[in-house]
């Protein structure tokens, strides 16, 4: 597949970075013992191969766009204030409430924000990283002043519950987050994206065709396959970490917070071991919400400020792939605003 390349860093750029996180999970907790009742699957089997234990579904009455407007509400507890100023919206997802109205102006309804610009972004479990580098370049570029992004998933609707190999896996979730100016030295300093659709018919879900442009039949739920995606995963997970700290100026030893994607917890022992990260360097909530897509890197970043995690110029990574085959990573250097990002702060999921 196509190698990691891409610009040069973004030191040469205004100072834009995430000002203000907030996560939220649905209250539906959903064990391996569930599965195990029903398909040919153990306990002991699901967390021996991806490290997870439970994850959460999403009630009935909960879309993206609903999981989205409550991420947002909690960003707004921690972070009172943080929607000022903020004229974009754009939501990571892959299982929108519809194709239009985009999950992202339903979203900006429910916050108040009438008016702003909203779209959504298709790239699956690279979605918020794609979603953070246009709003990025957006408020740079000062098309927008400050964005609101956000990642929204109902993973456990667009698989199917009787197949063992991707009902065990995924489950519901949100992160927001908003991008706005920063002090100089602070903020986004470099991006890695990529694509390779060579690696399209691995991991795929259905839109308006019936197949995909190979030939691949596609029927009505996520479809992967697990051995080439993890091959796939391993690989392109330490490949754009790297780039990304080349393209930042950073060595192993700067970062201080590592957000991976939350698929497979030996994807990411994969990574940390590849560069001698320290496991306590990363932030892994995977055992309790496994794979929510677009949504697992902004939630594993809400769990971060919780816990106290992203200190005021700590050195942070975040690094997703995904269906396309895509992946996308990102350096900052995190800015703690004085109204309360540095502390601890409950999460309200």
């Amino acid at each position: 597949m196509t190698a990691v390349s891409g610009p040069a860093p973004l030191s040469s750029a205004p100072a834009v970075g995430i000002v203000a996180v907030g996560g939220y999970a649905p209250a539906q907790v959903v064990p391996n013992a569930h599965y195990a009742a029903r398909l040919e699957t153990t306990d002991e089997w699901i967390r021996s191969r991806s490290g997870i234990r439970e994850r959460r579904h999403a009630a009935p009455e909960e879309t993206a766009s609903v999981l989205g407007g409550r991420a947002v509400q909690d960003l707004l507890a921690r972070f009172p204030g943080a929607l000022e100023g903020v004229d974009l919206v754009i939501c990571a997802t892959s299982s929108p409430d519809a194709m239009f109205p985009s999950t992202a102006a339903l979203i900006a309804g429910a916050a108040g924000l009438r008016g702003a610009a909203a779209f959504d972004v298709s790239v699956a479990c690279s979605g918020f990283v794609y979603a953070l580098s246009v709003a990025h370049a957006m408020v740079v570029a000062g098309t927008a002043r400050r964005a609101l992004v956000v990642g929204a998933e109902v993973m456990s609707r667009v698989v199917d519950q009787d197949d063992r190999s991707t009902a065990i896996l995924f489950g519901d979730g949100a992160g927001a987050v908003v991008v706005g100016p920063v002090p100089a030295g602070y903020g986004v300093q470099a991006f890695a994206l990529g694509a390779d659709s060579s690696g399209g018919p691995s991991l795929f879900l259905r839109g308006a065709a019936v197949s995909l442009p190979g030939g691949t039949p596609m029927g009505p739920h996520l479809t992967q396959n697990g051995r080439e995606v993890f091959k796939f995963a391993v690989r392109i997970m330490g490949d754009m970490t790297e780039e990304v700290m080349r393209r930042a100026g950073l060595t192993v030893a700067d970062i201080a917070v590592f957000v991976p994607h939350q698929a497979n917890v030996r994807i990411i022992e994969a990574a940390l071991d590849r560069f001698g990260l320290p496991p306590e360097r990363a932030v892994v909530n995977l055992d309790r919400y496994g794979n929510t897509s677009a949504a697992s890197i902004p939630l594993a970043l809400a769990e971060a400020q919780a816990q106290g995690r992203l200190t005021d110029g700590a050195q942070v990574v975040l690094a997703g792939f995904g269906g396309g085959l895509s992946w996308g990573a990102a350096a900052l250097r995190w800015w703690a605003a004085r109204n309360g990002a540095s502390g601890s702060t409950p999460p309200i999921f």
